[in-house]
């Protein structure tokens, strides 16, 4: 019960707080980032089918060929890649095992001693 009492709160030491900002600022910027992608492909790629689909319609060509949506596929699967880095950086390697490899990290490097 002792050690309980003994553990600090990470945001009591101004330090960790000043860490913890950053960090959130960061990942605020990565966020921020992605829906400014998403918007430019929204736009981007919504125009480029509106043109395309009114231009066919005009000259009578079929509209369902794949080599039209290259554009939007595969920037598509950038932005998929895009989200995926921002919100499911979590995924594979949670946040317990991040926390844990620092603490590790900083341990050895505390060890370490260069004479």
């Amino acid at each position: 019960m002792e050690n309980n009492q003994n553990k600090k709160s990470p945001f009591s030491d101004p330090e960790n707080l000043d860490i913890k900002y950053q960090q959130a600022q960061k990942r605020v910027q990565k966020i921020k980032g992605f829906y400014i992608h998403l918007l430019v492909y929204v736009l981007v790629n919504g125009f480029t089918i509106t043109s395309a689909v009114y231009k066919n319609i005009m000259n009578g060509q079929d509209l369902f060929l794949l080599h039209k949506y290259n554009q939007f596929l595969f920037w598509g699967i950038g932005l998929i890649i895009h989200g995926i880095s921002v919100f499911g950086e979590n995924l594979f390697l949670g946040s317990a095992w991040k926390e844990k490899k620092i603490r590790e990290l900083m341990e050895k490097e505390k060890n370490t001693k260069w004479e």
